[in-house]
């Protein structure tokens, strides 16, 4: 079954309310998990969000121990598994003490070895993206990576992209070195992540709003809940064509088979 998460990151802009009813929606139209991004500014570094405003929307959708509990509760609720971003080794942990047997490492820590060995120790399941990545950076990463199943994501690290900056012959290219290979797609629409299962993904993530118009800039680009089912209900239907159903004929073929078999030819 390919799996399809839906970032929610910091959409809901700290509003735990409104990030419960992106767990809802999600479920409902089918994604396999509800993302958000587990950070704590106290290690923010110094960096241009000091004086942009990032810094302060950064400190808004920072996500508490206990906002984290209510999140997971709710995917619990919802059917839907709960996923988070780590950016440092105390990320993981609070998602490892919560609970948590599956984490994403973002593309701008996928060189970062020290968290990646924590994670593959600790974690049952590790998804990584690769943006911002060249493939033998990427390749040493993977190497780390000796005990969690990994999934590894092909990402470009434009928000939004265009089709021509997609570079999808990369994401083939991953294949030779983890055998269950994903896109992380920031096109806007589905049809980008269409392709790419076309293409042998077994894994899609795409941001995820419920309001194109709520503040943010991941918002705009994000998809909606009608985009996400149109999205998982073509998995879906991929699947079904799928099904191996032998080399023999289906048996409900067998009245064409017996009475249209050389029909004009009495």
């Amino acid at each position: 079954m390919i799996k399809v998460i839906a970032e929610i990151g910091w959409n809901h802009c700290g509003d735990i309310n409104l990030a419960k009813k992106f767990i809802e929606s999600a479920s409902k139209n089918g994604a396999t998990y509800a993302k958000f991004q587990t950070w704590s500014t106290s290690r923010l570094k110094n960096g241009a969000w000091d004086h942009d405003g990032r810094k302060e929307i950064y400190k808004k959708a920072e996500l508490s121990i206990e906002d984290h509990q209510t999140l997971i509760k709710c995917c619990e609720e919802n059917n839907i598994s709960f996923l988070s971003s780590v950016f440092s080794i105390p990320d993981a942990q609070l998602l490892l003490d919560l609970g948590c047997e599956i984490v994403k490492i973002p593309s701008f820590e996928s060189r970062n070895h020290e968290l990646i060995s924590f994670c593959d120790n600790n974690f049952k399941t590790l998804i990584m993206s690769s943006g911002t990545s060249t493939f033998g950076e990427i390749s040493e990463s993977v190497k780390k990576i000796q005990n969690a199943d990994l999934y590894l994501m092909h990402c470009v690290s434009i928000y939004p992209q265009n089709f021509s900056q997609a570079n999808l012959p990369k994401m083939k290219k991953l294949m030779t070195i983890c055998d269950k290979v994903g896109l992380s797609d920031h096109i806007e629409g589905v049809e980008s992540s269409k392709i790419a299962v076309g293409e042998g993904a077994v894994i899609i993530e795409k941001h995820f709003t419920i309001d194109k118009n709520l503040p943010g800039r991941d918002n705009k680009f994000a998809i909606l809940p009608e985009q996400l089912k149109d999205l998982t209900d073509f998995i879906k239907k991929r699947e079904l064509m799928f099904n191996d159903l032998g080399l023999g004929y289906n048996e409900k073929e067998n009245d064409s088979r017996i009475n249209y078999t050389g029909r004009f030819n009495g």
